[in-house]
């Protein structure tokens, strides 16, 4: 068994439950983990045997281009893509940041982190 991780995707994108938000839209990062039996890949050193980490980019990417109110939204969305494209995947979790989310207080950044499992 095995990880492979994905950190800090950097995005642009317009989620949030606020109007403006959808106008102006903010700064996000996203971090995947998988977990799946990496042992085959490990020993024949084929991209074709593991799970790329340039297509974990393309769909964290894709699914961040379309708008949700909620963060949390956003990683179902993630999380339900990761695991039909890629079915050796056991388990999945995926934190989406939203940078300088507008609230009072200084406040850097919010989160939400979610699972999925086979």
């Amino acid at each position: 068994m095995g990880i492979i991780r994905v950190e800090d995707i950097r995005c642009y994108a317009y989620h949030g439950c606020m109007e403006e938000e959808g106008v102006i839209g903010t700064d996000f990062s996203v971090t995947v983990e998988v977990k799946a039996d990496l042992s085959v890949s490990a020993n024949s050193n084929n991209l074709s045997d593991t799970i790329d980490y340039v297509t974990i980019s393309r769909v964290v990417q894709e699914e961040m281009s379309v708008r949700s109110k909620l963060i949390e939204h956003v990683a179902q969305r993630i999380l339900n893509r990761l695991m039909r494209e890629f079915p050796s995947v056991e388990k999945s979790k995926v934190v989406v940041v939203k940078h300088k989310a507008p609230i009072q207080g200084d406040v850097q950044r919010v989160s939400v982190e979610m699972e999925a499992c086979r």
